[in-house]
């Protein structure tokens, strides 16, 4: 509104040309980021982060947000619960995405240092869909209005791969995966606790 008077009051066909350009490139969402760094590998870094909040922004647009930290998948839960199994191998299948969807939630948190399994069993017992946990400040409470957020767009294509990939791996005849390793149990500090 401020750049449209603007261009009504000047005389200088000149300003009015370059109020027009600036006008024309908010209105159709043109916008130059300069990004800037000590070095090559600082500059690069916030680069990637600028394209990301881009992509992000550009799926939000699209499709909407949802609570971020892995609470929009755990509310999908909930849909599960009505799912009709017509034999133990299904059943099996459905518990399978179910731990599947707990699983982002359950991972940010231990990444945080928290408890996993304790954050899920706090945001299963609530029923309000916006309701998580802030894995920055460590708080519960309201994610959108924490800022908590992801492109709805990003989750759901996110759980249609992964579903992509599950369907694909279960009707393989055979694959090839590396053996997990047993994470070997930290070592007993010296004197193992015993006071001389």
């Amino acid at each position: 509104a401020q750049i449209k008077a603007q261009i009504e009051e000047t005389t200088s066909d000149y300003d009015r040309e370059k109020l027009q350009e600036r006008l024309a490139k908010l209105a159709g969402g043109v916008a130059v980021i300069r990004v800037g760094g000590s070095t090559e590998v600082e500059v690069k870094e916030k680069k990637d982060r600028v394209d990301d909040a881009l992509h992000a922004t550009r799926a939000a647009v699209e499709e909407g947000i949802l609570p971020g930290g892995g609470v929009a998948l755990l509310r999908a839960v909930k849909a599960l619960e009505k799912v009709q199994t017509a034999n133990a191998d299904q059943r099996v299948g459905v518990d399978i995405v179910r731990r599947a969807l707990e699983a982002p939630a359950r991972q940010i948190a231990e990444n945080a240092g928290a408890e996993g399994s304790v954050v899920v069993g706090k945001l299963r017992e609530k029923t309000d869909f916006s309701y998580g946990w802030n894995a920055q400040t460590g708080e519960y409470g309201d994610l959108y209005a924490q800022g908590v957020i992801d492109p709805a767009k990003v989750v759901r294509t996110a759980l249609q791969d992964a579903a992509s990939i599950a369907g694909l791996l279960v009707t393989t005849e055979a694959m090839i995966a590396e053996k997990p390793k047993k994470d070997a149990p930290p070592a007993m500090p010296p004197g193992a606790g015993m006071d001389f």
